[in-house]
């Protein structure tokens, strides 16, 4: 693939804004169809340096339909991928936007900056509607675009500095970075440290234009392609003009995961030893993945279920206030396909309508009140949707997801369940549950990062035999109406599930005396109803046995201290 970067002459005096447009229109004109991909600089509509926000918003208004159509029409012309960075006017202003065109000059996507710079937070302050960064301030997920099989990710200048970004970019495994910038105060020496970083982080190409200050600056420009081995295959320093390099964007490195480790990515051996409690970005709210979060624990049934109705916000959040390890939930679909959490397939139990919850659309179950017939003071509530629980509580809190339509409904909806794990990086902070042999075997040839746990099988006393023969890391123990809980559990059962390296789940423990002696026994994980009391006798039994104990000293202590 043969890649142009162009960088274009850049002025600090506002008399010279047509001279440089049309340097870049001249830069641009220059290319023929032997390119493959064209990579523009930031605010290629702002061409010289501005001061104040009207003069700013002026040169937007002046330059950013005919950069756009340049772009567009040279993408045309040449049959060439097209990103260029030009403000896109979106209903609370511009935004600092990369716009990707495929090689018919369709525009397929657009990345708004993620960390708009503070030069930009004045501009936005000193004109409401004109520069927009509010949508920074919201939660997103990394943008990625793919064209021809090829995936793109995204930087744009400051976000260059914001390296705790650069591992949710690797899980999206892109292939090419594309990073239009300015980047106009940094040295020539730390800006190539910079970009062989980025790749080298991501495992992709970065395609990096920017701005020339002129011959003799050692600041600025350093327009680059650089491999995810992170050489540096063009670094144009402060050249003006077109610099061209050819890819082969598919291309990956692999190195041994540690000394004599097997071959993996560097992202991918990173996330190995990852901690990320430790990091700022993650905060005092993050908590030990599935993986790292240490046994017994109390998850919280439908939430904290005695308090607050069932899997609603205040059950949910009751429960992570109170220091849960885990909090299960259960899904089902909506008419239009909509991930809600319910217990019950019907409606009447638990909100004041009635009928199925799959014969109603999500927008149509907004008019029923799932919180009233709990209790007055719980009026309003609403029906939730799976994404809206990973909004608030990714990362806060292990995750048992009981995946109601497994057990029988043929759109499972494998996929989509997967991406928005994904999307809220919670894939280590859950298991999804069923009984449904099948559609676990499924899900985890889609998502096989994400832990499966086997619910109660139709043959009830089989359940560790299944567990063991389908290698399923995590059984959940469950007494259905009809049965003893002799026919289901016995210490003999949980120590063979152990002996098979099977985590195990008991649902559900409502008395302290039987929770009690589920972690007596050694049940991995009991559930209850009735978080608080279980919580508080389990704590005053076993001091600092638990996780979310003060006095615990050691993530990898399981049973009574």
């Amino acid at each position: 693939m043969k890649v142009a970067l162009i960088q274009p002459e850049y002025s600090f005096q506002e008399a010279d804004a047509d001279r440089c447009f049309e340097g870049l229109l001249r830069w641009i004109d220059s290319l023929d169809e032997s390119y493959d991909l064209v990579v523009l600089p930031e605010y290629s509509d702002v061409p010289v340096a501005v001061r104040g926000a009207e003069k700013f918003l002026a040169a937007v208004e002046k330059y950013n339909a005919l950069i756009l159509r340049k772009a567009e029409e040279t993408a045309k012309r040449c049959h060439a991928m097209v990103f260029v960075n030009a403000a896109y006017k979106a209903e609370d202003g511009w935004r600092n936007t990369t716009h990707a065109l495929d090689r018919d000059g369709n525009t397929v996507g657009r990345f708004f900056k993620s960390h708009p710079a503070p030069s930009e937070e004045k501009t936005a302050r000193a004109l409401p509607g004109g520069l927009d960064v509010s949508y920074s301030y919201e939660y997103s997920p990394v943008t990625t675009v793919e064209m021809e099989g090829i995936r793109f990710a995204f930087l744009t200048c400051y976000d260059f500095y914001m390296y705790e970004i650069f591992p949710m970019i690797a899980r999206e495994k892109p292939d090419v970075i594309i990073g239009c910038s300015h980047q106009r105060t940094d040295t020539h020496n730390a800006l190539d440290v910079i970009g062989r970083f980025v790749s080298y982080q991501t495992n992709a190409y970065l395609l990096r234009s920017s701005v020339s200050l002129g011959a003799d600056s050692e600041v600025g420009g350093c327009s680059m392609a650089v491999s995810p081995k992170g050489e540096m295959l063009l670094d144009m320093k402060n050249d003006v003009g077109v610099g061209t390099v050819e890819i082969d964007p598919k291309e990956k490195y692999w190195k041994p995961a540690g000394f004599g480790g097997k071959l993996k990515s560097h992202p991918e051996y990173i996330e190995d030893g990852r901690r990320p409690w430790l990091y700022r970005s993650a905060g005092p709210m993050m908590v030990p993945d599935n993986e790292k979060m240490p046994y017994p624990r109390l998850c919280a049934h439908r939430g904290f279920s005695a308090v607050a109705p069932e899997n609603s916000m205040p059950a949910y959040g009751a429960a992570v206030s109170l220091g849960a390890e885990e909090i299960e939930f259960d899904l089902r679909l909506t008419k239009d396909k909509v991930i809600v959490s319910c217990h019950d397939a019907r409606l009447d139990r638990i909100s004041n309508g009635s009928g199925l919850v799959s014969d109603y659309t999500y927008e149509e179950l907004q008019a029923f009140d799932f919180g009233v017939k709990f209790g007055e003071s719980f009026r309003g509530l609403k029906i939730l949707t799976f994404e809206e629980i990973l909004r608030q509580f990714s990362g806060m809190v292990v995750m048992n997801i009981h995946v109601k339509f497994w057990d029988g409904r043929p759109d499972a909806m494998y996929e989509e369940i997967a991406s928005l794990l994904r999307q809220y990086g919670a894939e280590k902070h859950c298991y999804m549950m069923s009984a449904n042999t099948e559609a676990l075997l499924q899900f985890r040839e889609i998502a096989p990062e994400i832990e499966v746990c086997l619910g109660i099988t139709g043959h009830e006393s089989d359940i560790v035999d299944v567990a063991i023969e389908n290698r399923f890391p995590r059984l959940q123990f469950f007494v259905p109406a009809g049965h003893t809980l002799d026919e289901i559990y016995s210490k003999e059962k949980l120590d063979k599930a152990h002996a098979n390296g099977i985590i195990c789940n008991f649902c559900q423990a409502d008395t302290e005396e039987f929770a009690l002696q589920l972690i007596e026994d050694g049940v991995d994980v009991v559930m209850t109803n009735e978080y608080g009391r279980i919580s508080a006798a389990v704590d005053q039994a076993y001091p600092g046995l638990r996780y979310h104990s003060k006095t615990r000293k050691s993530l990898n202590v399981k049973g009574k201290e």
